[in-house]
């Protein structure tokens, strides 16, 4: 087995980033693997002084549980968005293949397991644009990976073929699923508004890549392999993120699985596509009674 780069992006959050490197060192595979920490620059004095503190931690002896560790620290703030383009761009260029987290992401030990099997599997299959490490808490589980149409940014990898698709101009992809009327299925049968999270990213709304890279595989008819039980956690959901606000919806239990068997027929599960259209719909209908609930309390 070739063991995958992984290439971390962080900013100013040091506890997370050391809940997210505490647990990769954690993987069987970790030795084996290089660990690229792209650190965007600070916008302020708060900033500044919180990557003085980041540098000093990533200098301590996490970086010997690594077959390698590298921090490029950027002078200028460049944003999330063009970081991680700028950085999967970079890596994928040197090495073929890349596997993407960020300073918000706890995996499971054998994260890097997975992800490295499923890299090596279909990394001849052009059908197959990315590996994706989690899962919504779908009801019922669906206990071994499956294919979804489309791509993810929740603990991801990709190859330089895959990546190659990515494009950055969200009109022209907004464009290709309104001309082919896709949106009720970009949508989830409308369960999800990802067209309107397109719209506010072309509309200055947003800089969000992930919608980008989403319906750039969605619209290749490429597939994304997700593992039926998730391997990855997002601690970000505390509000703490930039794009990321405070929600229990996505909770998950880390699955502790450590043997997969990988699918043979690359299609995409229909099975999984019904099962995050209820949990999509789920989420709707408790968000709805937050809601309620928040305009009662105000009332009263």
């Amino acid at each position: 087995m070739s063991f995958a780069p992984v290439a971390l992006f962080a900013y100013n959050r040091l506890e997370h980033l050391t809940e997210t490197l505490n647990s990769l060192s954690q993987n069987n595979l970790a030795i084996n693997t290089d660990v690229c920490i792209y650190l965007d620059g600070p916008k302020n004095d708060s900033d500044r002084e919180c990557q003085s503190a980041i540098l000093i931690y990533l200098n301590t002896g996490i970086r010997k549980k690594f077959n390698s560790f590298t921090v490029k620290h950027s002078s200028v703030n460049r944003g999330l968005a063009e970081s991680i383009i700028a950085g999967v761009t970079e890596t994928t260029n040197i090495f073929g293949k890349v596997i993407v987290i960020e300073d918000d992401l706890v995996t499971s030990k054998y994260f890097l397991t997975y992800m490295n099997e499923a890299l090596n599997r279909y990394e001849s299959d052009e059908r197959v644009i990315s590996i994706h490490g989690y899962v919504c808490p779908i009801n019922p589980n669906i206990e071994e990976p499956f294919f979804l149409k489309g791509a993810d940014c929740w603990g991801w990898a990709t190859w330089s073929r895959g990546w190659k698709l990515f494009e950055s101009d969200g009109s022209k992809l907004l464009k290709q699923i309104q001309d082919q009327n896709l949106e009720r299925e970009f949508n989830f049968e409308n369960t999800y508004n990802y067209v309107g999270m397109l719209k506010d990213q072309i509309d200055g709304r947003n800089n969000s890549w992930a919608i980008r890279w989403l319906a750039s595989a969605f619209l290749k008819q490429k597939l994304t392999l997700y593992p039926g039980r998730s391997l990855v956690v997002n601690i970000g959901m505390d509000g703490s993120g930039t794009h990321c606000d405070t929600t229990s919806e996505y909770n998950v239990q880390i699955s502790e699985k450590m043997k997969w068997k990988f699918p043979d027929k690359i299609e995409p599960s229909m099975e999984g596509y019904k099962a995050y259209v209820r949990f999509f719909k789920s989420t709707k209908i408790s968000l709805l009674a937050r809601f309620k609930n928040k305009i009662k309390k105000m009332i009263k």
